[in-house]
């Protein structure tokens, strides 16, 4: 089914939003009076974290974890009514954005719905009991989709969901079968053409491990048959142990230029440097420079780029899943205009279309990457530590304008030099 998938996702932002901890109030209506600062930022999407109400048996924190989810068809009391959450939708469409929600089918809480009704839809343990296949989480229990009557109610739920948004993200995709996601998608677009699939694919180590236990788990190139949009989590323990300096630049990059021959033509990777289960960029990387130019390579990479609420400000608290944790938007920092000029960038067909390539300059920390059709190429300079270097690019000598900061560079003897700053330069071939 995602042969059908749009490389424009490419072109695309997504802004995560935890309804609990976005603003004071912590509803959707409150969300309402964001929305034309969230649009501004240059976004195309917004994902809500789980919007149904919460488990409270074995619950985890005073409020509970958004994905141990009592009843997939109705949403948090917290957050407000139906109603609201459908006005909401509402005014984002007004916005010419989308929204999708998340979408959590590999377990629910342990006093759900389901666990009264559908005891049977459950996974069972050796001595009969309800339970995880792999771990063993508190607060959820996990379905059993040998059952195909939990398909039917699942892809009802996704039909009805999909009358009113325009995609899921899809909690710990690659853990449910493979030919449950192929039927959903199938059935869903009937409701909804054009819908938004983005998995959540776990990291390998994960998937080799739930495998070594004799259960189900996708890697991602299987993931890709039936989703738009995976996770980058295959690359994600390269990115981090480069963050932490426990390896080479290099190696970061190594694993990201795999990502081109061993996805599909028309693979799309969610691109980021955060998220609800991971820490606050700002909390790992304090230096300004090199948070801007981590945050500007994020949105040059091939794929979807996401922004969760408070990384335009450099929150570096990450709120707690579990607990109420509002968002400070007072940090006096604000990453809008850079933001602003990437998305503008990222909307270039190139970035979509283009032969990407990049290269790692390990001593300078820089990485150079390109986009390139036969009318144009698209070179981005990124120094990750965010220090002056000079760096070899492929473009002619000349003078440029960097489209970033609209300011003129020099290109001399195939070199150009960076002060810190991030550097993207658009340039016709054979003008």
């Amino acid at each position: 089914m995602a042969l059908c998938t749009e490389i424009s996702l490419r072109n695309q932002v997504i802004y995560s939003i935890y309804v609990r901890n976005h603003t004071m109030e912590g509803t959707f209506k409150a969300i309402e009076k964001d929305l034309d600062r969230i649009k501004a930022l240059g976004t195309d999407v917004i994902w809500f974290l789980p919007i149904h109400p919460i488990g409270v048996e074995g619950k985890k924190g005073s409020l509970g974890c958004p994905y141990a989810i009592k009843d997939y068809r109705k949403v948090n009391p917290e957050y407000g009514t139906l109603e609201d959450f459908q006005h909401l939708v509402e005014a984002i469409h007004k916005r010419d954005m989308k929204c999708i929600i998340d979408v959590v089918y590999n377990h629910t809480a342990i006093d759900s719905v389901l666990v009264k009704e559908h005891k049977e839809y459950f996974y069972k343990k050796e001595d009969g009991s309800l339970g995880n296949k792999a771990g063993d989480w508190a607060d959820v229990i996990d379905l059993d989709y040998q059952n195909k009557a939990l398909w039917d109610y699942q892809i009802e739920t996704l039909k009805m969901w999909a009358k009113l948004v325009d995609g899921v993200r899809c909690d710990v995709a690659s853990l449910v079968p493979l030919a449950f996601w192929l039927e959903a998608r199938s059935e869903v677009e009937k409701i909804h053409p054009g819908f938004i699939w983005l998995a959540e694919s776990v990291h390998p180590g994960f998937v080799k491990y739930v495998r070594h236990l004799g259960f189900n788990a996708c890697s991602d190139s299987e993931v890709y048959q039936a989703f738009d949009i995976t996770y980058d989590y295959d690359i994600w323990d390269e990115f981090e142990a480069y963050i932490e300096g426990k390896a080479t630049l290099t190696s970061y990059i190594t694993a990201l230029k795999k990502q081109e021959v061993i996805y599909p033509s028309n693979y799309v990777k969610l691109r980021c440097l955060e998220n609800h289960d991971q820490a606050r960029i700002k909390q790992r990387v304090q230096d300004e420079k090199a948070l801007k130019n981590l945050t500007a390579f994020m949105y040059f990479q091939k794929g979807t780029a996401l922004i969760y609420g408070g990384q335009e400000v450099e929150a570096e608290h990450t709120p707690s899943l579990f607990e109420k944790e509002p968002i400070n938007w007072e940090t006096g920092h604000d990453l809008t205009h850079l933001l602003q000029a990437l998305y503008n960038i990222k909307k270039q067909d190139i970035v979509a279309k283009g032969n990407y390539e990049l290269e790692a300059y390990d001593e300078a920390h820089i990485v150079v990457g390109s986009y390139q059709t036969k009318e144009q190429i698209l070179v981005g300079l990124f120094t990750l530590k965010g220090k002056e270097a000079c760096v070899k690019v492929p473009l002619q000598d000349g003078s440029y304008i960097n489209l970033i900061s609209k300011e003129k560079v020099e290109v001399t003897g195939g070199l150009l030099k960076t002060f810190g700053e991030p550097i993207i330069i658009s340039h016709t071939i054979n003008e």
